[in-house]
């Protein structure tokens, strides 16, 4: 897990009583094993699943597969994203190569708004 993830899924367990009262559902995906989530969860005191998409399906359907610089290195990774879907399935709004601070506040805030 990167600074990032560390930061961004913080953020989300600190806000997870307003996203409650929101009717959402925080769930987060990575590539990452079982263990490497479950160790993660234990750590930050996640309460909230993650989903190890291992073989990338979820990834490929989502399209957030790119390739990245990290480190000073070209490599093929997951763009930071967050989708929200509304209480019927339905993709209600999404976020794409997004920037950890106020994120989750956006996303807080559209999720107050979307039915």
């Amino acid at each position: 897990m990167t600074p990032g993830c560390t930061a961004e899924s913080g953020e989300f367990r600190d806000n997870i009583e307003a996203f409650t009262k929101a009717n959402t559902l925080i769930v987060g995906v990575s590539r990452d094993s079982l263990k490497s989530h479950d160790n993660f969860r234990s750590k930050l005191e996640l309460p909230f699943e993650l989903v190890a998409d291992t073989d990338e399906t979820l990834c490929q359907l989502f399209g957030v597969m790119k390739m990245k610089n990290m480190y000073g290195k070209q490599v093929r990774g997951v763009e930071r994203s967050t989708f929200l879907f509304d209480s019927a399935g339905n993709l209600a709004k999404e976020w794409r190569g997004l920037k950890v601070p106020g994120h989750v506040t956006e996303v807080l805030q559209a999720a107050q708004e979307t039915k």
